[in-house]
């Protein structure tokens, strides 16, 4: 069930927008899944949920919502485009560079950053993105488990 007073639903109204079915099935729908779909992904779970809605529609309003900074694109797993909902403006995740799995945290502690930038540029920031790249340690230690078995002898039944 969509909120009707959450950051992205205040933020189409308060620019002038309706709610729309279009625009409320795309909002519910990235909400539900974590705010991570890819276009394919997303126009499937439309068309589950509303066969009415077509791929123009689901477009344009992924340009408006891009444009009022309610959704953002990042590209995961090399080439692959995802649309994210953006929360009060900023999102923030890790990703793992081996199996791509993502871990998503509030706190980025950037405020001073984007202070100091809006300072330094002249320019107001209203949102963010924040990627880390590395090595989850699931990985890490799949890595350290190949490490340790590639340097123990082994034995020789030669004698």
């Amino acid at each position: 069930m969509i909120d009707f007073d959450s950051p992205s639903t205040r933020a189409l109204r308060n620019a002038g927008y309706k709610l729309t079915t279009p625009r409320l099935t795309i909002l519910e729908i990235l909400e539900k899944h974590g705010g991570h779909l890819t276009s394919s992904e997303l126009l499937k779970l439309v068309e589950e949920r509303d066969t009415t809605i077509g791929r123009a529609s689901v477009f344009r309003t992924l340009d408006l919502m891009i444009k009022l900074g309610i959704i953002w694109t990042t590209v995961q797993g090399g080439s692959t485009v995802h649309y994210m909902l953006m929360p009060g403006g900023h999102h923030h995740h890790i990703i793992c560079t081996n199996c791509h799995k993502l871990i998503e945290f509030e706190d980025c502690r950037l405020e001073p950053l984007i202070r100091a930038m809006q300072d330094k540029y002249g320019v107001r920031v209203d949102g963010h993105l924040l990627e880390l790249y590395g090595l989850c340690s699931d990985c890490r230690n799949a890595q350290a488990m190949e490490l340790s078995a590639a340097t123990i002898p082994q034995d020789d039944d030669d004698d």
